[in-house]
C-alpha cells in the first residue's frame, strides 16, 4: 500500500515508518522539522526508502497534492509540547485542527481506505476514576490537549457525517530510542540524559503526579492493530499501570547506577495529576504490551549510551 505519514520524522513516526517499510509498504513522510530531525529517518533516506517530502500540514494545497495516490493516512504531525502550547496557543491550534482539518478535507475527496488520527491521552484531563476508559469525560488541562481534542472530535465528525474511515488513537505516555531529550522533549529521556550526565532529575511540583508509560515498539503494534482491523470510535493505548514521577525518576537513577536526589521545582501550569488507561477496547482486539517499564527504561538507557552521546551515528 501507499502509505502517508504526517510528522513521519519524528519519534513515533520515524519508528512507523520502519515498521511499515519492513511489511513492504511504500512510505511518503510529509514533515517541516520543528519538532524532528532528518537523524530520526537518516537510515531510511540513504536506503532511499522513503519519499521526503518537507512541508507543513497547515498548508491545504501541498495536502491535496501529496494524498494523490495514497492508501492509508497516519496523520501524526503535530505541536505536542504543553509548555510551548502555553506560550504560543495560537501556534498550536492552528497546527493541530486547522492541520487536521486539511488532512480530512483531502480524505474527503478521494477514496482512502482509512485515515488513523494520533490524538492523545492528555484530551482526558486528570482521571476521575481509576483507569481512563474512551468513555471518560475530555477535560483538557492545557492549550495543547484542547487542540488535541478539537481535533479528536473533528475526526469523529467527519467519520459519522461523510461516512469516512477514520480511526482514532489515545496513546498514553511513549518513550524510546530518537525522543527528544532537550528542551521541549519528554520526561524520561529528559530524566535518563541528566542522570548519564550526572544531574539529578528536576521535577516539577510534588512529583505525585502519575503517568502510564508505553514502550515505543507497543506504540507501534498499535498502530499495525489501527491499520488492519476496524474498531468503532476512539481506542486507548498504554500500559494499564500508572507511576508517579518521583518513583520514575528514583527508578532510572537506580537503573543509570547512580546516586542522586532529584531536585523539585514550582509545578508547571495545566499539569494533569493522574494519566492510567483503561485498554479492555484495544485488549479485545490483540493489543498486548510487551515491555514492562522497567525493560523499556533499560533499553533506552543502554541506547543512549551507545547513540546519542555518538550523535546517533547508526
Amino acid at each position: 500500500m501507499n502509505i502517508l505519514i504526517t510528522g513521519g520524522a519524528g519519534f513515533i513516526g520515524s519508528h512507523l515508518s520502519r515498521y511499515l517499510i519492513g511489511k513492504g509498504h511504500k512510505i511518503t513522510i510529509l514533515d517541516d522539522f520543528s519538532n524532528s530531525s532528518p537523524a530520526n529517518i537518516r537510515d531510511m533516506l540513504l536506503n532511499r526508502q522513503i519519499r521526503l517530502v518537507k512541508g507543513d500540514v497547515r498548508d491545504a494545497k501541498l495536502i491535496n497534492e501529496i494524498t494523490d495516490g495514497i492508501d492509508i493516512i497516519f496523520h501524526l504531525a503535530a505541536q505536542i509540547h504543553i509548555d510551548k502550547s502555553i506560550l504560543e496557543p495560537k501556534y498550536t491550534f492552528d497546527v493541530n485542527v486547522l492541520g487536521t482539518l486539511n488532512i480530512l478535507e483531502a480524505a474527503r475527496k478521494r477514496d482512502f481506505e482509512k485515515i488513523v488520527f494520533a490524538s492523545t491521552s492528555e484530551v482526558y484531563g486528570t482521571a476521575l476514576k481509576d483507569r481512563i476508559d474512551e468513555d471518560h469525560p475530555l477535560n483538557p488541562q492545557s492549550p495543547y490537549a484542547a487542540s488535541k481534542a478539537a481535533a479528536d472530535r473533528l475526526c469523529h465528525a467527519y467519520s459519522k457525517t461523510y461516512g469516512m474511515n477514520v480511526s482514532i488513537i489515545r496513546n498514553f505516555n511513549t518513550f524510546g530510542p530518537f525522543q527528544k531529550d532537550t528542551g521541549y522533549g519528554s520526561v524520561i529521556p529528559i530524566f535518563i540524559r541528566r542522570v548519564l550526565e550526572n544531574k539529578p532529575p528536576i521535577i516539577y511540583g510534588s512529583g505525585e503526579q502519575t503517568r502510564d508509560f508505553m514502550y515505543i515498539d507497543d506504540a507501534v503494534h498499535a498502530y499495525d492493530i489501527i491499520m488492519n482491523k476496524n474498531a468503532d470510535g476512539a481506542l486507548n493505548f498504554g500500559s494499564g499501570r500508572d507511576i508517579t514521577i518521583n518513583d520514575l525518576a528514583n527508578l532510572i537513577i537506580r537503573l543509570c547506577g547512580k546516586d542522586l536526589t532529584p531536585v523539585h521545582v514550582e509545578s508547571r501550569p495545566g499539569e494533569v495529576m493522574k494519566l492510567c488507561a483503561d485498554t479492555s477496547k484495544s485488549r479485545a482486539l490483540g493489543f498486548e504490551p510487551k515491555y514492562t517499564l522497567e525493560s523499556g527504561i533499560q533499553m533506552l538507557i543502554d541506547w543512549t549510551k551507545k547513540y546519542k552521546f555518538d550523535e546517533w551515528k547508526i
